[in-house]
């Protein structure tokens, strides 16, 4: 008999995806080692650092995150196809990962995006490891389309937020879901207001103030342009992460209920927003308390597999099964 093979779906989910940390470190305390991993979005970051074996150092850099880290992370860009060009983070990423490719990692790993040109699912499953990540998160707004193979590549969150599909497609005979947004329905994503702050500071000298200076607008005024007012109108980047994250939630309960998983682990995450990367800290505990909540489930799905396993002993396991 072939060993049984784990594969884990790491969804979608912006700055709530550092719970996708916690949710590693809980299962591979309790024993379990994904075989297949797939990915979207922040959840092919987290993935595909895990794939990669740079975890902690990734738990270290969310750890570390602030408002102001956020800020010297965003080249802000007036013109082209995204606000934020993208090349500061990829170069973060090209730092620890280095040019890692793919096919050479010690985990099967799949990267999920959205052709832009056709709306079709596109699978990432060779080549540059920071490649893939960044087309899997190259969220339509703010950041620029990835060129891979020929194809113009955005967020996968567009048309697969938890792929499960995936995992099952390669050959996982237990596969393992991690849903960013089962209880984020009807709480607000309107920003606190701390970024504001941030980007207009005296003592904050990132290139920001000078470029939106140079623009003819004040800072301030930019700022409420992105993130909104307190306790008023939202802005820019509140309209859009609010409307992510109603196309996430209403997308991601389709996609389950026509290709469920196994073991469905669901952080109580909504309470935070999707830009507040701040919030590591508390992400990572639920995330490990979520895992921890669901390893009964996971030994249950194993034992029952296992056992229909041993009576078709005739199952190629290697395959996803053709009913």
């Amino acid at each position: 008999m072939a060993k049984m093979k784990i594969g884990i779906a790491f969804g979608s989910g912006v700055a709530r995806g550092w719970a996708h940390i916690g949710v590693i470190k809980g299962l591979m305390k309790a024993g379990y080692n994904p075989d297949i991993i797939s990915g979207t979005s922040i959840g092919a970051l987290v993935g595909g650092g895990f794939a990669a074996g740079k975890l902690s150092e990734l738990e270290e850099f969310a750890l570390s995150f602030h408002g102001r880290k956020l800020i010297n992370f965003m080249d802000l860009r007036l013109g082209g196809a995204g606000l934020i060009g993208g090349k500061r983070l990829t170069k973060l990423m090209t730092d620890h990962i280095g040019d890692t490719k793919i096919e050479d990692l010690n985990h099967t790993f799949v990267a999920v995006a959205t052709e832009l040109a056709t709306g079709h699912e596109a699978w990432i499953r060779k080549g540059s490891l920071v490649d893939a990540i960044s087309a899997s998160y190259a969220l339509p707004g703010l950041f620029e389309p990835v060129r891979h193979e020929g194809r113009w590549l955005i967020d996968g969150a567009l048309v697969n937020p938890i792929p499960v599909s995936v995992c099952r497609a390669l050959g996982a005979r237990l596969v393992i879901a991690v849903n960013l947004n089962t209880d984020a329905v009807g709480k607000s994503n309107h920003h606190d207001g701390h970024m504001i702050e941030t980007l207009y500071s005296e003592d904050h000298d990132s290139g920001w103030r000078k470029r939106l200076v140079d623009t003819g607008r004040t800072e301030r005024a930019i700022a409420r342009q992105f993130f909104g007012k307190k306790k008023e109108s939202p802005g820019i980047v509140n309209v859009m992460m609010g409307s992510l994250n109603i196309m996430q939630d209403r997308l991601s309960r389709s996609r389950l209920a026509t290709d469920p998983a196994d073991v469905l682990i669901a952080p109580h995450v909504g309470h935070i927003s999707l830009i507040d990367f701040d919030k590591a800290p508390e992400l990572i505990a639920q995330g490990e308390a979520a895992a921890a909540h669901a390893l009964p489930f996971i030994e249950d799905a194993l034992s029952r597999l296992n056992g229909h396993d041993d009576e078709v002993d005739d199952t190629n396991l290697d395959q996803p099964l053709a009913i």
